[in-house]
């Protein structure tokens, strides 16, 4: 039966859901408040000639991605070129960088270089980290989560002990490796989970094995590339697109979704599948007695980290600088700390450095780079221009350092910072968080927010506020499980 159906926001869940809604048959419009598809991985071009990628940098997983493209007979190939990266990034210590190959008997050496035995350890860790990516990434995260009752199955009562999930991260790369680096090397990725390494399920070692040993890979374009070839399937299969649209309200007649107010103007729907953020879905844009959850439900939630941002423009080339590099001269765990539990502006920070121009040379100007630097920060404290500057300073400094270059801050030639003021203006994420709810225990499967209005059979939520969870790959398939979950309603 073939419904009308409205789709809050153009993330990659909203861009994924569009697409296998139209695929079966509906007839899907996306509503979208900016001006430009891709939510928080839209691109910006400068007057100057650099093209800013404005949010995800980082391509894993990629058969999770690839899969999205096959499912409409395509490949990630016929719209864009996949680049290995090599080494894949750099880690900076206090005491020398680390530089993180793509062949893996490569990394096994340089695990053994620093701890004996750490090379068979890896070995070891990443066998049991594929098992876990195969079991979670296929029987686990595309289910709807309605209740635990999914998860009872053969496959999954058998594997349910492997997969760790009563084991925290901190405590299982323990096991293998005791070298701080190693450590640090492993527990980096989880830190965009939402929570500290002691806080997350071991499961979560498939990100290792989805990262480090799939690959670190670059979409030549930048990530626009993705979003924009998610968008020309979606229109493929029917979708429409309708840009600077704010929708201001969520009808409701009779106990069902009927429509949308889109910039002061009614339209009627059959459905509504929310890709803006989940609180402000609930908080805005419904009527109160509607809404799947209190205030008091969301200030109790564990929120990935929000971020600071700058997007610079070098009018120069900067040696010694890879597409990906890590500064981690500081303490791991005092960061998290400050994140997850004093959530405070970090003392001793942490920051990440993306130079896509090192690899794109068409991301920024002849003989000039594109930098994007990013640091973690605790979602909901005070963000103003005074504090983002102080850290600019200390992040600059640093990359002068790592890189031997004197004075970076007299040849930039465009500057522009990004913070959790931004990310609630932009997207309207819920305390201004970057990368949604925490993947904790206790907001795992079944126990996140729920895919469907458990008062509005036609209306339902889908990205990284509910399942399966943050980043690219797991809001890619939240799209699908909603896209599926229409189809059940209306039985097609």
């Amino acid at each position: 039966m073939k419904k009308k159906i409205a789709v809050i926001g153009s993330g990659f869940s909203g861009l994924s859901a569009a697409a296998y809604a139209s695929k079966d048959g509906h007839e899907v419009h996306v509503f979208e408040k900016n001006s430009s598809v891709g939510g928080r991985a839209r691109a910006f071009k400068t007057e100057s000639g650099y093209t800013f990628d404005m949010g995800p940098s980082w391509y894993w997983m990629p058969d999770i991605i690839e899969a999205f493209f096959l499912d409409f007979g395509k490949k990630a190939s016929d719209f864009y070129d996949l680049i290995a990266l090599d080494p894949q990034f750099e880690m900076v210590f206090s005491d020398g960088i680390m530089k993180i190959p793509s062949d893996f008997e490569e990394m096994k050496a340089l695990f053994e270089s620093l701890e004996s035995g750490a090379g068979k350890k890896l070995d070891e860790f990443m066998n049991d980290a594929q098992y876990k990516y195969e079991v979670g990434m296929k029987d686990f995260v595309n289910k709807p989560c309605h209740s635990w009752m999914e998860f009872v199955s053969p496959t999954i009562a058998k594997s349910a002990l492997n997969l760790d999930l009563f084991t925290n991260f901190k405590r299982f790369v323990r096991k293998y490796f005791k070298n701080p680096k190693l450590i640090t090397l492993m527990e980096f990725p989880v830190i965009f989970l939402g929570a500290a390494p002691k806080d997350i399920p071991a499961l979560y070692s498939l990100m290792n094995y989805g990262g480090y040993k799939l690959g670190t890979w670059y979409p030549m374009g930048g990530f626009s590339k993705l979003t924009d070839a998610m968008m020309k399937i979606a229109v493929e299969q029917g979708a429409s697109f309708h840009f600077n649209s704010n929708v201001e309200k969520i009808t409701v007649e009779n106990g069902q979704a009927d429509g949308l107010v889109v910039n002061g103007k009614s339209i009627t729907f059959d459905m509504v599948i929310a890709s803006s953020d989940y609180h402000h879905t609930e908080s805005e844009l419904l009527p109160e007695q509607y809404r799947n959850y209190k205030p008091a439900y969301w200030e109790k939630k564990t929120l990935a980290p929000s971020c600071l941002i700058y997007y610079l423009g070098i009018k120069e080339k900067v040696p010694g600088l890879r597409h990906h590099t890590l500064f981690f001269e500081n303490d791991l765990q005092l960061h998290t700390h400050e994140i997850y539990e004093d959530k405070k502006w970090p003392t001793k920070p942490l920051f990440y450095v993306c130079c896509p121009s090192q690899t794109d040379q068409a991301a920024a100007p002849e003989n000039c780079e594109n930098i994007f630097l990013l640091m973690p920060v605790a979602p909901g404290i005070e963000d103003d221009e005074e504090m983002r500057e102080k850290y600019f300073i200390q992040m600059i400094g640093r990359l002068e350092k790592h890189t031997g270059t004197s004075d970076l801050i007299s040849k930039i030639e465009y500057k522009r910072s990004y913070c959790i003021n931004d990310f609630k203006e932009d997207y309207n994420a819920f305390k201004g968080n970057a990368y949604g709810l925490a993947n904790t225990l206790s907001q795992t499967a079944f126990l996140k927010p729920s895919i469907r209005n458990k008062k509005i059979k036609n209306l339902l939520y889908t990205g990284q506020l509910t399942v399966p969870g943050p980043g690219v790959p797991p809001s890619i398939i939240s799209g699908k499980i909603a896209a599926n979950e229409a189809s059940k309603i209306y039985k097609l």
